[in-house]
């Protein structure tokens, strides 16, 4: 948690400070920007709207609801309602341009933070009831991956933008996984 914390103080102070990692970001994500099929890249990023995502997460939520693993329920959604409480500060705080538009508040990526804790937490519930426990956190990070390449693809975000919502989702999810004691030894 302290490593993922760090690399979010460090990319959000390079944003704000105009440091020397924005040259390399914003050239890189200029590269990036319309390459590959614009379906198939517009498709990759929707994977992280809220009206997607969310849904994923409510029907998690509710196997492990019925399931009795309550208290790991109503952490996933304590964690997923922390997401926007986070991202739209910090959005405003930083107020970083788009990659292909004169707006503003593109720092962090929400779509990849909600992506990412969304599928994430998701993978966290329903991983004691599937038989092989692999297929859930590969998935959620394959859904991942997927929406930040769109994002990048479309120019829609900075690639530095993607990485702190990655950095910043890692430490809700870790957050998660202390809250509902999972992997930890029972009592």
């Amino acid at each position: 948690m302290v490593t993922l914390s760090a690399l979010f103080a460090l990319i959000t102070w390079q944003v704000l400070a105009d440091g020397p990692l924005l040259g390399p970001d914003e050239r890189l994500g200029l590269e990036l920007a319309g390459r590959g099929p614009a379906p198939l890249a517009d498709l990759f990023a929707d994977l992280g709207n809220m009206q997607v995502a969310v849904p994923v997460l409510a029907c998690a939520v509710l196997v492990a609801w019925v399931r009795r693993a309550r208290r790991a329920a109503v952490c996933a959604v304590l964690v997923m309602a922390a997401v926007p409480a986070l991202v739209i500060p910090l959005k405003l705080w930083t107020d970083r341009q788009g990659p292909l538009t004169e707006a503003t508040g593109y720092f962090p990526s929400g779509h990849t933070t909600t992506a990412m804790v969304a599928y994430g937490a998701a993978a966290v519930l329903l991983a004691p009831y599937v038989r092989r426990t692999w297929v859930t956190p590969v998935a959620a990070v394959l859904l991942t991956a997927a929406t930040s390449v769109g994002l990048v693809l479309r120019g829609y975000h900075w690639p530095l933008d993607v990485v702190a919502g990655w950095c910043l989702s890692g430490v809700l999810l870790l957050a998660l996984r202390a809250g509902a004691g999972i992997g930890q030894p029972p009592k």
